[in-house]
C-alpha cells in the first residue's frame, strides 16, 4: 500500500515515508488535517489562439507537460492555503507516476496513502485552452480508475483526527463511497465535488456535508439549467431532495450560490481578468477545505475560496495556478481597499 518512490538524500536512497517523517514529524496527524481521495494526473496542455471547432485542426500551439488530476491539484491548493494534507489515490508504475508523488511531496503533503499499480499507467489528460482562458479536457483515468474500495479501507487510519474530506469522480464509485462513509465514521466534514457529474446515490450523499458542482455539472444533476442566481436556487432545492444538507454552485465569474439551512444567496467572485480556467474549481474546493477545517464560518470560507478561485485563473497551469495562503490574504486585502 505505501508508495515506495525513491529520492536521493545525504547520499543514501530515501523513501518518500522516511522524508515526511523528517521535514514533518508527526505533524500531520494533529487534528484539522484535510484528507483529499482523488485522482492524480499528467496534463498535456496546448495553448491555442482559439479552441478549435469539431473536425478543425490548429497549427502553432505552445506545449506543456503539467501536474493535475482533480484530487491533486485540489490537495496541492488546500496545502498552499495552509491546509495539513493527505492525499489517498493511485499512479502507476511509470515516468508520470514518479513525478507527481515526488511533485506531492515536495509540497510536504503526505502521499503514504497512494497505491502503485504496476499493470496501468497513470493517469493523462489532454487539454487546449484559448488565449481567452476557455478550455477543453479529455482524460484517460489510467490507475485513477483502479483505487479500489478495499485499497480506501487499508487506508482508513490516515481519516483519524481529520477535519475535511474532500472528494471528487475521477475515481471509481465504489471508492468514493467507502471514503464518504469513513471519513463520516471519524467525524469529518465531507465536501464532494460532483465532478465530471454522474448519478450519486442516496447511500452516498447521506454521508455528504457539501455538494459543490459547477452550473454545468448541476444541470446534470437536477436537470435544471443554472443561468441565474433563481435557477441556481432551483437546482439548490432539488439537491437538497436527493438528501444533500449544503450545496454550493459555483457560478465562475458570478461567484458562487450557497444553499444550506443558515444561509441562501450568491457571494459575489473577486473581479479578474482570466488567462487560464483550467483548475480554477479545484482550488476553490481545496481552499474551501482549509477554510472550514479552521472553523470559519460557510459564508467566510467561501468569499476566502473565491478569492483563491480568482486568483488561480490569473495564473497559467493546474496546480502551479493554485496561490499560497499568503497571497490569497494580499489579493482580498486589496480587494477591499478598492471596494
Amino acid at each position: 500500500m505505501f508508495v515506495g518512490l525513491q529520492v536521493a538524500h545525504c547520499c543514501k536512497k530515501e523513501t518518500i515515508e522516511d522524508r515526511y517523517t523528517r521535514v514533518m514529524g508527526n505533524r500531520y496527524h494533529a487534528g484539522g488535517k484535510i484528507v483529499v481521495v482523488g485522482s492524480s494526473n499528467t496534463d498535456l496542455v496546448v495553448r491555442l489562439s482559439r479552441l478549435p471547432r469539431p473536425g478543425e485542426t490548429l497549427l502553432g500551439g505552445k506545449f506543456a507537460t503539467v501536474a493535475g488530476g482533480k484530487g491533486a491539484n485540489q490537495a496541492v491548493a488546500a496545502r498552499r492555503a495552509g491546509g495539513r494534507v493527505s492525499f489517498i489515490g493511485r499512479v502507476g508504475r511509470d515516468e508520470f507516476g514518479e513525478r507527481a508523488l515526488f511533485d506531492l511531496a515536495r509540497e510536504r503533503i503526505d502521499v503514504r496513502g497512494v497505491s502503485r499499480d504496476h499493470s496501468t499507467p497513470s493517469g493523462v489528460a489532454l487539454i487546449m485552452v484559448s488565449a481567452r482562458g476557455d478550455n477543453i479536457i479529455a482524460v484517460s483515468s489510467g490507475a485513477n480508475g483502479r483505487l479500489t474500495a478495499a485499497q480506501i479501507v487499508r487506508a482508513r487510519k490516515i481519516f483519524s483526527g481529520a477535519a475535511v474530506v474532500l472528494l471528487q469522480l475521477e475515481i471509481p464509485m465504489p471508492a468514493v463511497c467507502i471514503a464518504a462513509r469513513l471519513a463520516r465514521e471519524a467525524g469529518a466534514r465531507v465536501i464532494l465535488n460532483p465532478a465530471p457529474a454522474i448519478p450519486m446515490s442516496r447511500a452516498l450523499l447521506k454521508n455528504v456535508s457539501i455538494l459543490t458542482p459547477n452550473e454545468s455539472e448541476a444541470e446534470l444533476l437536477t436537470g435544471i439549467r443554472v443561468t441565474h442566481e433563481a435557477s441556481a436556487a432551483r437546482a439548490a432545492r432539488r439537491l437538497h431532495e436527493q438528501g444533500v444538507g449544503t450545496v454550493i454552485i459555483t457560478l465562475g465569474s458570478r461567484g458562487a450560490y450557497v444553499s444550506s439551512v443558515s444561509m441562501c444567496e450568491r457571494v459575489a467572485a473577486n473581479a479578474v481578468k482570466a488567462v487560464d480556467t483550467t483548475a480554477a474549481g479545484d482550488v476553490f474546493n481545496g481552499v474551501l477545505a482549509v477554510a472550514l477545517a479552521e472553523d470559519r464560518s460557510l459564508r467566510d470560507a467561501v468569499h476566502y475560496a473565491n478569492a483563491a478561485a480568482a486568483l488561480s485563473v490569473t495564473r497559467r497551469g493546474a496546480q502551479s495556478s493554485a496561490p499560497s495562503h499568503a497571497a490569497i490574504r494580499r489579493f482580498m486585502i486589496r480587494g477591499r481597499k478598492r471596494s
